[in-house]
């Protein structure tokens, strides 16, 4: 018999479920043979929830398999019992689809839940199928075909390290996929840095997207004359019903296909409005004036909440800079989050009179050059735990580098969700805070999307800035050495002070 096209394939299934076969599956399906036609191995299915997508790629595995029954397909999803749905709707075909009848071996040994294997001609170690959840081992596994059936689900992503664990597993694919073979993913975006991305996400550490190089189908709910693409199963009446039922965000991740948080934000990063220009300092008539994007700043404050744990470990030690205009406008403008060398503060403690290389002076003296840098003229420190150990040793770090700065040390007493919300609500609500474009390449822009009260979550950086916004503005002088040699003030940029005119006339 010549070779069937994979849309006869389906069509004829469908035909023997009684069911029509929808459009948008005749166009999936030649989808998928002309790139396995083309010789693509890397691919990614994204289409609506309950668009029949993983239906669509089990009658593919059954199409290949009827058409090399050598083949070895391993179907990958976020729990086993997923990834058995898929290997038990694919035994269901090739028993009952016209074109596989002869696929079904004799012993039921070879015929169990989790895996199959058809009749072949090779004798080959692994199934013709087999499902295996995303935690399994796949040490010693070999496949021709890997199918990554909804990996990103809520439970494998709804945090940073889930998402780094995600992505560490399915790295193990390129261990089990034998040379020249397949890699289909099929889902739909569960996270703003989602696997899925077609590009790089803004705040993530990732320099190009996970399945770059991946020739991609996506089939949104709405095409782009936002008419639906399956209208007899969701006209437009089912899909308002469905926008309502779900809210925004879960509408534009599961039916939309946008990467965005599957979970309405208490703090939409959205609101921040960005900006790319630096801080400009000049001094005019002896007095100093800050300004930025041509604006004048009258105020700064500084916020460092610390912490001492190692790099990637714990919660993170973070200090945040922001400017306020004439205007009342916020500008968070720097943001760091610190690290610590744990090799040089380890050669530190093994040695003497090296006690500004253990941790915490570490820390002080990046602080100490983040104040110099953005011209700040204090910092306040948050002395809960850790904290009331610091000031002493910032204020050697400060004098040290030569940065003058007032060290101003404050404690806590109120629950953190509560001062975060009152810090961000009203500003973001107003479009009243600005943040440098250098912000997205921090953790804190993925601490706004992912942050609700009540739930474990990063939020370092958040309660950085959120004391940076509650702080009292401070404004205090600081002196500099000037080129002249002549010991001076430093004009101080948020105003004040006196100014002596010179003249040619008597009074």
């Amino acid at each position: 018999m010549p070779p069937v096209k994979f849309a006869v394939f389906v069509v004829l299934w469908n035909n023997t479920q009684g069911l029509e076969t929808p459009r948008l599956h005749i166009r999936m399906a030649n989808w998928l043979q002309e790139r396995w036609t083309e010789g693509r191995r890397e691919l990614l299915l994204m289409a609506f929830r309950n668009s029949g997508k993983s239906t669509l790629v089990g009658l593919f595995s059954a199409w290949m398999l009827w058409r090399d029954p050598d083949l070895r397909i391993m179907v990958l999803a976020a729990d086993l019992a997923l990834a058995r749905k898929m290997v038990r709707n694919v035994k269901r075909i090739i028993e009952r689809h016209p074109l596989t009848q002869g696929l079904k071996p004799q012993r039921a040994d070879q015929w169990a839940s989790d895996q199959f294997t058809v009749n072949r001609t090779a004798e080959l170690r692994d199934p013709s199928m087999l499902a295996r959840g995303i935690g399994a081992n796949l040490t010693g596994s070999r496949a021709d075909v890997v199918i990554c059936d909804d990996v990103e689900v809520p439970n494998t992503c709804d945090t940073a390290p889930k998402r780094a664990d995600l992505r560490a597993r399915l790295a193990e694919i390129e261990y089990v996929l034998v040379p020249g073979g397949l890699q289909i993913y099929v889902g739909t975006p569960h996270a703003y840095d989602t696997i899925y991305a077609a590009d790089a996400r803004a705040g993530t550490e990732e320099g190009k997207p996970f399945l770059a190089g991946f020739q991609r189908l996506e089939m949104p709910l709405l095409a782009p004359d936002g008419r639906s693409r399956w209208p007899e199963r969701f006209p437009a009446a089912r899909i308002d019903a469905i926008r309502e039922r779900s809210g925004p965000n879960k509408f534009k991740s599961q039916m939309l296909l946008e990467p965005v948080n599957i979970l309405d934000s208490r703090l939409d990063p959205g609101r921040l409005i960005a900006y790319a220009e630096p801080l400009v300092y000049a001094e005019r008539n002896e007095v100093g004036v800050l300004t930025l994007r041509g604006r004048r700043l009258v105020s700064a404050s500084c916020w460092w909440d610390p912490a001492y744990g190692a790099p990637g470990r714990g919660d993170a030690s973070v200090v945040a800079g922001l400017f306020t205009d004439e205007n009342g406008i916020h500008y968070l403008h720097a943001l760091s989050y610190l690290e610590h060398d744990p090799a040089e503060a380890a050669r530190a403690a093994a040695e003497t009179n090296t006690d500004d290389r253990d941790e915490a002076s570490q820390q002080c003296r990046q602080v100490a050059a983040f104040l110099r840098d953005n011209h700040l003229p204090s910092v306040t420190l948050e002395t809960n735990g850790i904290g009331r150990f610091l000031p002493g040793l910032l204020r050697r770090a400060l004098g040290t580098t030569g940065v003058e700065a007032a060290v101003i040390e404050a404690t806590s007493h109120r629950a953190k969700e509560l001062r975060i919300l009152d810090a961000f609500d009203a500003v973001l609500a107003a479009g009243r805070l600005h943040a440098h474009e250098s912000i997205w390449r921090t953790p804190f822009v993925r601490e706004m999307r992912e942050w609700a009260p009540g739930l474990p979550c990063r939020d370092d950086g958040l309660d950085a800035v959120a004391g940076c916004l509650l702080a009292e503005p401070v404004r205090l002088g600081r002196g500099v050495p000037p080129a002249d040699g002549v010991v001076r003030r430093k004009p101080s940029w948020r105003g004040g002070g006196t100014f002596t005119a010179t003249t040619e006339f008597a009074l």
